[in-house]
């Protein structure tokens, strides 16, 4: 199992190219890209439409470990679900992005936006909340505010995002996101959710034209690596799995 997976319960890499123009949406072509997708993983053989519309191509979800891969009006995605592996799931989306300019027609002129994603998910039954507070800490200028006495947390979701060039076009964004309501709260009954943390490296606009799709790809990668491996890691993953396991 990839070594991500021993810091929390469920580990992810997607893909998302979002794009200016609309993508096909006709029944031939549609169909032609997933049997591509599915011949180079012949265990992606659930086909179905959502009711917004988006097309979906994903393996059998019952063993936890799974991949996917949609076609929405405007954004190409691709995922998997706890990857022995992150070059595994990095080759998938490798083989999306080389098939999207000849299967559907898209150029590296109509690219919005490129993003790959780690993400991280923590099953916890209580506050997530208060829990983030007190795993990952609270400025100073917060801290005497969640210290009133009576108060509880009730939304805490710190996030940061970075710019890595000049021009503010490779961007990398920190967050967390949790999943307790006020009604939780309010009732003392707190279901079991995942709390998620997600660290996403960006490549807005178009690209140039000595640059693929999957150069791209390559790159945005290396950067969710690099800033998993030296900070998400010690500074994130392992104090919230800390403070979880202390509950």
């Amino acid at each position: 199992m990839q070594r991500y997976a021993s810091y929390c319960d469920d580990f992810y890499v997607n893909l998302n190219l979002s794009t200016e123009m609309e993508l096909p949406q006709n029944r031939e072509t549609v169909l032609h890209y997933f049997e591509q997708i599915q011949r180079k993983y012949p265990t992606m053989r659930n086909f179905y439409q959502r009711e917004k519309g988006d097309f979906v191509l994903e393996e059998d979800k019952d063993r936890g470990q799974y991949r996917w891969a949609t076609i929405e009006p405007r954004r190409l995605c691709s995922g998997q679900v706890n990857p022995d592996h992150v070059d595994e799931a990095i080759e998938q989306h490798r083989t999306v992005l080389e098939l999207a300019p000849y299967m559907l027609s898209v150029s590296p002129l109509d690219c919005e936006a490129l993003d790959v994603l780690f993400g991280f998910d923590f099953t916890y039954r209580g506050n997530h909340n208060q829990l983030v507070a007190e795993a990952l800490g609270l400025s100073p200028a917060l801290e005497r505010l969640a210290d009133y006495p009576g108060a509880s947390v009730v939304s805490y979701e710190p996030s940061l995002t970075i710019a890595l060039d000049e021009e503010c076009r490779v961007q990398c964004r920190l967050s967390v996101e949790t999943r307790t309501t006020p009604y939780h709260i309010r009732t003392g009954e707190f279901p079991e959710e995942q709390l998620s943390v997600y660290l996403t490296a960006r490549q807005y606009g178009s690209l140039g034209s000595d640059t693929t799709f999957v150069d791209s790809l390559d790159r945005l990668s290396r950067l969710c690596h690099d800033l998993v491996d030296s900070h998400v890691i010690e500074h994130v993953l392992q104090p919230l799995a800390r403070a979880i396991a202390m509950k």
